[in-house]
């Protein structure tokens, strides 16, 4: 009897595995994905589990196994590219992904505590493995390509695009905030004279800019934007909004606005979503960036009511597709170096990372926003800098 119980629920278990195997091949074909094919943006299942993680846990649960090892693709990015492109993710809405849903709409994740805890997490993996990734500069935003063949010449042109669009002039003082291991700051001083001070929550940022840039007039602090109270010519903030939270919005331009003089610009760069209920992606705030949010043009716009003129908005979210495949290259020459410290499994999470964001950005699933913002409005209108 007991034989016949334990053959029954294994028939069961098989049964349904593959119900749910053919649910997800079912789902892939509709955009031109195969389990089992032969072209770069095919998969390669390598557990039976794998239909059953993804239906229950969504990209959670596809991030994971492919951090297990249980599924590969031979272009990460193209397979991204094909899935976000239709918007496959939204016919999947895993029951169990209810309460960080619900976590997320109703509490403040990204709280003077709290906020500290992406800097310990990602920034702070190691200098080493930053500069070994990044530009020379080690600016770690999207680069502007426009007229660029390689990755430190689309960052400098990023970099020199926004000293241009706020204008910059010797002797103005200029605001970073989230200013990361300094690459901004570094460049506006050298090339147009100007004295900054950036904020950032990341203590290896803080120390690599204190030593690296003690030459220039440059100040870095390691502080909460929110407690910055003083005023400035000019403010940026350069990849950095994407840790607010919605929660936190109304705050962070209050605290922009406070800080700006009444004839001063705000430049604000941020990754943002194409809808308001987009969410989070579970498997990026549980492994990349956790606490992250991104923002809808609409919740940027809410927010900024009453306190800035937008004089300009700027998107060019397709260079953040080369970007990403710039840095996976770096990282995938150098791994080398950091396979013993940093093991298999941060790889497969790493280069998980890396080429899904490529192919969100490719399929224009998410944008890279450049916005300008005044107090009162540019007496004679802006001048658009391209």
């Amino acid at each position: 009897m007991a034989d016949n119980s334990t053959e029954i629920l294994t028939e069961k278990s098989n049964n349904s595995a593959s119900g749910a195997h053919q649910f997800l091949a079912d789902m892939l074909l509709k955009v031109d994905v195969q389990i089992g094919g032969n072209r770069p943006w095919d998969i390669q299942v390598k557990s039976k589990d794998l239909a059953n993680r993804v239906l229950s846990r969504g990209n959670l649960g596809l991030g994971e196994a492919y951090m297990d090892g249980d599924w590969e693709a031979n272009h990460l990015d193209e397979f991204f590219n094909h899935v976000l492109r239709a918007r496959l993710d939204q016919e999947l809405k895993p029951f169990g992904l209810v309460a960080q849903a619900l976590k997320i709409k109703l509490f403040n994740r990204q709280s003077l505590k709290r906020a500290w805890h992406v800097g310990e997490q990602h920034y702070d993996l190691g200098n080493d493995f930053y500069e070994s990734m990044l530009d020379p500069r080690m600016t770690y935003t999207c680069g502007y390509w426009q007229k660029a063949d390689n990755l430190e010449d689309a960052q400098i042109a990023k970099l020199d695009l926004i000293c241009r669009k706020l204008g910059l002039q010797p002797g103005m003082r200029v605001l970073d905030i989230g200013c990361g291991w300094g690459s901004f700051m570094s460049y506006a001083a050298e090339n147009y004279g100007v004295e900054c001070v950036g904020v950032t929550i990341s203590k290896e940022q803080f120390f690599y800019g204190q030593e690296k840039y003690r030459h220039l007039p440059v100040e870095f602090r390691l502080q909460d934007y929110r407690t910055v109270n003083e005023q400035f010519d000019h403010i940026v903030s350069i990849g950095m909004f994407e840790h607010v939270g919605h929660k936190n919005y109304r705050t962070y331009f209050e605290v922009v606005n406070r800080c700006l003089k009444d004839n001063g610009l705000f430049l604000l760069h941020t990754i943002g979503k194409n809808q308001r209920k987009g969410g989070v992606d579970p498997w990026s705030d549980k492994y990349i960036f956790p606490n992250g949010e991104l923002p809808s043009i609409g919740e940027i716009g809410d927010n900024i009511d009453n306190l800035f003129v937008v004089e300009d908005l700027h998107n060019f979210g397709a260079d953040y597709d080369k970007t990403l495949m710039a840095w996976h290259a770096n990282f995938e020459a150098t791994w080398p170096n950091f396979k013993e410290n940093l093991g298999e499994r941060f790889y497969q999470m790493w280069r998980y990372y890396l080429l899904s964001f490529a192919g969100a950005f490719r399929a224009r699933y998410i944008q890279l926003w450049q916005w300008v913002l005044s107090k009162n409005g540019v007496a004679d209108g802006y001048q658009r800098i391209s």
